[in-house]
């Protein structure tokens, strides 16, 4: 009797620590999926300020285009008043000239005139006096308008250099972009086309690799013919070091229906890219500072319709390359 109680304590007992393990494995998961969406959401808001600073600098540089070319504008403007009243002052001398003309021609006239001639001769001064005062008038105006020009071809070049040196930041960024898809082509040449694509739009690379090149079905294990492409990508960004990398998982439109930790297929795309993560800083020096994975889930496709063609493109991986914008925020800061 009494062995008969000993053995059925063990198997409660045994029962008991069998079932706290599941939890405690299911609590660890829990915690892990709570801080990768924390990272996601932080990850979003960064990109969203990178964003927006992008659009600030480039809208930046069409405003300072805009004011360059009204500059341009209103030099031009100055420069012909300038023409014209310069023209009207060589004018009022010439009258100037001909009235001093007339007045010693007067003096050494006829003495009956004499009275007559000194009306006109009165009449002509004052003539005279008021167009000298045109004239000062005239000459501050010019002065002043010549003043206002050199001011505004100052601010002018001043713009201009400010354009120009956004201008050589952007095609630097423009070429670092360029260099690197270059480079991932060559690194990667045996993979495009066959299941592995690199594209470049708005101003960044993007490697896309279908499901069937990176994991089984349903899975987060990447296979030995995938872990071969990312340890070529992952030497490409060891040489790249001021570009930031995010890695996105996409999931086709149709609902989890395995059990175990992956409930959804929002953590099917984000574990897939978090195991792309760890493949890409196990295999290089890459900082993982400069590493973000995110997840999509299935709302971001390539192609929205309801066949097994289109669903199989928008099962997939991208890695989406940025160049740092550092040096533009530099610049607009500086100026």
């Amino acid at each position: 009797m009494k062995n008969l109680f000993n053995y059925t304590a063990i198997i409660l007992f045994t029962g008991a620590l069998f079932s706290c393990v599941p939890q405690r494995k299911f609590e660890e998961e829990q915690g892990k999926r709570k801080s990768c969406e924390k990272e996601l959401a932080d990850t979003k808001t960064a990109n969203q300020e990178f964003e927006t600073k992008l659009n600030e600098a480039n809208k930046s540089i069409v405003d300072n285009v805009k004011q360059i070319t009204n500059l341009k504008k209103d030099t031009a403007d100055l420069g012909n008043n300038y023409r014209t009243s310069l023209a009207k002052y060589e004018k009022l001398n010439q009258i100037n000239e001909q009235l001093l003309d007339k007045y010693n021609r007067l003096l050494t006239g006829n003495v009956a005139d004499t009275k007559k001639i000194s009306g006109e001769l009165q009449a002509t001064q004052e003539q005279l006096l008021k167009k000298q005062d045109e004239l000062k008038l005239m000459e501050s105006q010019l002065n002043n308008q010549k003043k206002n020009l050199d001011e505004l071809t100052v601010e002018l070049k001043k713009r201009e250099a400010r354009v120009t040196e956004l201008e050589d930041v952007l095609k630097k960024k423009d070429d670092a972009v360029n260099g690197l898809k270059k480079k991932l082509s060559e690194a990667l040449f045996g993979f495009e086309g066959k299941g592995l694509t690199i594209t470049q739009k708005n101003g960044k690379v993007y490697v896309s690799m279908d499901e069937n090149l990176l994991f089984a079905s349903g899975s987060t294990t990447v296979e030995d013919k995938g872990i071969d492409a990312l340890k070529k990508v992952a030497k490409v960004l060891e040489q790249n070091t001021d570009i930031n990398i995010v890695i996105e998982g996409h999931t086709d439109d149709v609902p989890m229906t395995g059990k175990g930790d992956i409930k959804d297929n929002w953590d099917l795309s984000v574990m897939r890219a978090t195991s792309i993560v760890k493949i890409i800083t196990k295999n290089s020096v890459v900082d993982p500072r400069r590493l973000t994975a995110a997840g999509r889930g299935e709302y971001f496709p390539i192609d929205p319709a309801k066949t097994p063609e289109a669903r199989k493109k928008n099962r997939r991986t991208e890695i989406i390359l940025t160049p740092k914008l550092d040096e533009i925020f530099k610049v607009l800061e500086t100026n």
